[in-house]
């Protein structure tokens, strides 16, 4: 189908290389996301541009005018043109082979057929290609699917998923970000074939799992429901048979992990703080005489099994620090200046401030009854908090009036015992910060017996 009357805003410098392209007799079209989201009302990131110049043909045209063209992926139809400072990627029509190993063609062929090239793409909403002049071009029926906020693929589903399984991954992730339903056979063809995801790089799952916690936590219910977790992240799905009969729980520690992840701001450490911060509970659960559930030390097994998980799926060691500390430290009890002052020491003013917004998610994934008391104490504790920081209280050994230095100058042998002393100043002055003064530090030391 071709809509002529529907138009589309293309930014001047990716108009100007399509305008080129028909200035020498070749089709050129913007395609794909950039397409569906300027439909949506949505600003694209990225402006994709598709032609039935073949890559040399390309490269010729625009290196006869002057450009520079960076010959980025040939093997699969793209050049890259740099026009005005701005990169504009160029890729011609193309037909995959077969995918024999389930993530990637075995070879890519040329086609001069917008319609073939459009026939591999992955879902009908991602299939739409447009030019000012022709209008939109829908063979597969994106625009409908758009109106009706659905996620359906390209011909036969099994098919699809069959050529890539990352493309399971995907789908739920476009149902997330634009709060669409996944069609009846492209979700039948899923579940018979999402045990291919154990053929994907774990890379390219996490990337997509990332855009799924950002976009949308509520999809995990469906990645559940539909066995796709227990391929991708088994230790959270069997997090779902853990029942917890306690007063301050309404939910299963699955159900639980979701929530709170849903009530935490869009930053990926944080999101995924909450999705992994009870992943230990499985290990930990007792049961009293009462009938009561208990999970005593389940932060520091969280926190080791999150470091586990997040290494297995190769995220950066920042962001594996931020989200261990966090798990490990998310049930801890905070309550007067010392305490305060004590964290601050283990972990910084920053993660400090993340886990005040970790442990009123969690709280906000409970038993409501006990939220406002529990509430109204953090917020006490961030007023401290930021007293502490604002009249520059001592909470490390760096911010003591004196140092290792001093305490050889008057007789202290170098080694374990100037920490011991120091760590022992330290616990003094958190409780008493008027104590931070040379003078008075001093004397201690030079009276002290460790």
């Amino acid at each position: 189908m071709i809509y002529k009357n529907i138009e589309i805003h293309i930014p001047k410098w990716v108009q100007y290389t399509v305008d080129i392209l028909h200035e020498f007799k070749y089709e050129a079209y913007v395609v794909g996301g950039c397409v569906r989201d300027s439909l949506l009302d949505k600003t694209p990131n990225d402006w994709d541009i598709t032609t039935n110049a073949l890559p040399k043909e390309v490269i010729d045209i625009f290196r006869s005018l002057g450009y520079k063209v960076i010959e980025t992926g040939l093997k699969h139809g793209t050049v890259t043109v740099v026009i005005n400072d701005e990169n504009f990627e160029i890729t011609t029509y193309r037909i995959d082979g077969i995918y024999s190993d389930g993530r990637h063609p075995d070879n890519v062929s040329f086609t001069r057929s917008l319609k073939e090239d459009l026939a591999r793409r992955d879902f009908t909403i991602n299939a739409m290609a447009y030019n000012s002049k022709e209008g939109l071009i829908d063979y597969f029926s994106g625009l409908y699917d758009l109106k009706g906020k659905v996620i359906r693929c390209v011909g036969i589903p099994y098919n699809r998923f069959s050529e890539d399984a990352l493309r399971i991954m995907r789908a739920y992730r476009f149902a997330g970000q634009l709060g669409f339903n996944i069609e009846e056979e492209t979700l039948t063809a899923i579940l018979e074939l999402k045990e291919n995801l154990k053929n994907i790089s774990i890379e390219r799952i996490r990337e997509e799992l990332n855009k799924i916690i950002i976009s949308n936590m509520s999809i995990f219910f469906g990645l559940y429901k539909h066995g796709v977790l227990k391929v991708i992240l088994p230790e959270l799905e069997v997090c779902a048979e853990i029942k917890q009969d306690n007063p301050y729980h309404i939910y299963d520690v699955y159900d639980h992990s979701i929530y709170s992840a849903i009530n935490i701001e869009s930053k990926l450490h944080l999101k995924l703080t909450m999705l992994l911060h009870d992943i230990g509970k499985f290990e930990c659960k007792t049961t009293d005489e009462q009938g009561i559930d208990h999970f005593y030390n389940h932060n520091e097994v969280s926190a080791i099994k999150a470091e586990q998980i997040l290494k297995r799926m190769k995220y950066d060691n920042k962001i594996i620090e931020k989200v261990v500390t966090l798990i490990k430290y998310h049930d801890r009890e905070i309550s007067g200046a010392k305490s305060i002052k004590k964290l601050l020491n283990l972990i910084g003013e920053e993660s400090f401030r993340d886990l005040l917004k970790v442990k009123i998610a969690d709280m906000q994934a409970q038993n409501l009854d006990f939220y406002k008391e529990r509430y109204d104490k953090l917020v006490n504790i961030e007023e401290k908090l930021n007293r502490i920081i604002e009249t520059k209280e001592c909470f490390t050994i760096k911010d003591l009036a004196i140092n290792g230095k001093d305490l050889i100058n008057i007789g202290i042998k170098q080694g374990k015992q100037i920490g011991d002393i120091l760590n022992y100043l330290l616990d003094i002055v958190l409780e008493n910060p008027e104590m931070n003064t040379r003078e008075k530090l001093m004397e201690i030391s030079k009276n002290i017996k460790i």
